[in-house]
């Protein structure tokens, strides 16, 4: 497991966007920004320092506030985005959308380090002009493993490709519980596939020579729900950590 930082250490502030959902806490049940507590472990566990991102008010200059975000996994992207009429299987939430795709695009514009994860993954293809499959296990024989029934995570085994920050972080081949029916289609221009499972599912893309400058991964499984495996995270917070002494100070906190 990836150590936290040495005392001292600067603590990157590390966005993540959230569901926006019927919720109860305590002797109350209402609407809540709710982000799973993996995805926050797993970044304070990597030395950042969570800001949730809730989808209302939806503001893109936070990200002049942020060195890293995180697009966290959620319902299916509504397929009117990447030009699809809706599979019977898909369900979205286009307010949703509209904020996760709007966050990803001022990350990317700015260089701001981005990891996309799940749904993150998805909306990240979309953002930049791909699209989906909205329901793999029409697409792939044995696809229902990604998903093997509700709020159960399956497995993937991958292979990274040389050169990759996939495989620097992970090695050669890798595996990560995940949990989607959903999957990237044709590839946006500006990214490249940098990981498979053995059924040619993509696992991972990143920034393509000549796409976006900052440092972009987006994985189609459940690293935070790996608690002892905080290799991805680990290089996030790091490349966020070296974005934000790139900067100036003023430019950390202008709004």
């Amino acid at each position: 497991m990836t150590a936290g930082p040495a005392q001292g250490t600067y603590r990157p502030r590390i966005g993540l966007t959230t569901y926006w959902q019927s919720a109860a806490w305590g002797v109350w049940d209402g609407t809540a920004a709710i982000v799973p507590g993996a995805y926050v472990r797993a970044v304070v566990d990597a030395g950042g320092s969570p800001l949730l991102l809730p989808p209302v008010g939806t503001d893109p200059s936070v990200i002049g506030l942020l060195d890293g975000l995180i697009v966290i996994g959620g319902v299916d992207v509504e397929p009117a985005r990447y030009g699809a009429a809706p599979h019977p299987a898909t369900v979205s939430q286009p307010g949703r959308d509209d904020h996760d795709l709007a966050l990803t695009r001022a990350a990317l514009e700015t260089g701001t380090p981005l990891f996309a994860i799940c749904r993150g993954a998805q909306v990240l293809n979309v953002a930049l002009g791909g699209t989906l499959h909205q329901h793999l296990p029409e697409v792939r024989e044995d696809a229902a493993q990604y998903q093997p029934a509700p709020g159960v995570f399956g497995s993937v085994d991958f292979t990274t490709e040389p050169g990759s920050i996939a495989r620097q972080l992970l090695g050669k081949q890798a595996s990560s519980p995940c949990y989607h029916h959903q999957g990237l289609d044709r590839i946006a221009d500006g990214l490249c596939v940098t990981a498979l499972a053995s059924d040619g599912t993509v696992e991972v893309v990143e920034a393509a020579v000549g796409g976006p400058a900052g440092w972009t991964l987006g994985v189609q499984f459940h690293p935070e729900e790996n608690g002892q495996d905080r290799r991805l995270f680990g290089g996030f917070v790091d490349a966020a950590r070296t974005y934000a002494t790139s900067r100036t100070a003023p430019e950390r906190t202008a709004p």
